[in-house]
């Protein structure tokens, strides 16, 4: 009896405990679809690391930047963006149907699992952290509408070396703001999002010239800046 009585108790704590953090989640969701989020998890774990270094990082709102560039990152990194819902299970049997086959497993997050991941959790391949990452795109795709969510993301995003957002990139990388982006600055910024510690906007290898032509080819493909018209 007494043990069950312990069990008991360490189930209702449990219970309580995922009850009082799922509370807390939603609530953070429903501040941020309206509040702009001041730091990320990425931003200070980037401050931990490199005390020294200032972060670059400058909010602002989706009409100030360039239309071009929201279309760029959904060419390269989600086109089915204005159609799932946080979690494109399409592309994910894709994935594993390609590494079934022998090829490499490629990754098949969505912007939304990558806005999800940069704002509150850390980087890594585990399943947990890919679990938690599914988990909260799904809740924030269910509660924000599809232009807050491009619009945290490009605001959070990496884009450098202690470089986040779109704004603090283009003038680093460019010495413009971010409403002057032109399609194919906005395609060369988007190609050095898959390792922006690496790649340069500024400085581009052939790697990411070659891979900021395809983007832009990908953006007139989608029929151009029509595509997330209607978001």
């Amino acid at each position: 009896m007494a043990r069950k009585s312990v069990a008991k108790r360490l189930f209702r704590g449990a219970a309580w405990a995922l009850t009082i953090v799922l509370l807390t989640v939603f609530s953070v969701l429903i501040l941020f679809r309206y509040v702009n989020p001041p730091t990320s998890a990425f931003m200070l774990g980037y401050s931990y690391a490199n005390p020294t270094k200032e972060i670059e990082h400058t909010w602002v709102s989706l009409p100030e930047i360039s239309p071009w560039m929201p279309l760029a990152v959904v060419a390269s990194e989600d086109q089915r963006f204005p159609a799932h819902w946080g979690v494109d299970f399409s592309a994910i049997q894709s994935a594993l149907a390609e590494y079934h086959a022998g090829e490499g497993l490629r990754g098949a997050s969505t912007i939304t699992q990558q806005t999800a991941k940069n704002l509150f959790l850390w980087n890594g391949r585990s399943f947990i952290r890919k679990a938690l990452e599914a988990g909260l795109a799904l809740a924030v795709d269910a509660l924000w509408s599809k232009r807050r969510i491009l619009e945290v993301y490009l605001n959070i995003a990496e884009f450098g070396p202690g470089i986040y957002g779109v704004e603090a990139a283009s003038k680093a990388h460019f010495g413009i703001s971010a409403h002057q982006l032109s399609a194919s600055q906005s395609a060369r910024l988007a190609a050095v999002l898959p390792n922006p510690k690496v790649f340069s906007a500024a400085s581009p290898s052939p790697y990411v010239r070659e891979r900021a032509f395809w983007i832009r080819g990908q953006m007139d493909q989608l029929s151009g800046l029509k595509y997330l018209k209607d978001l």
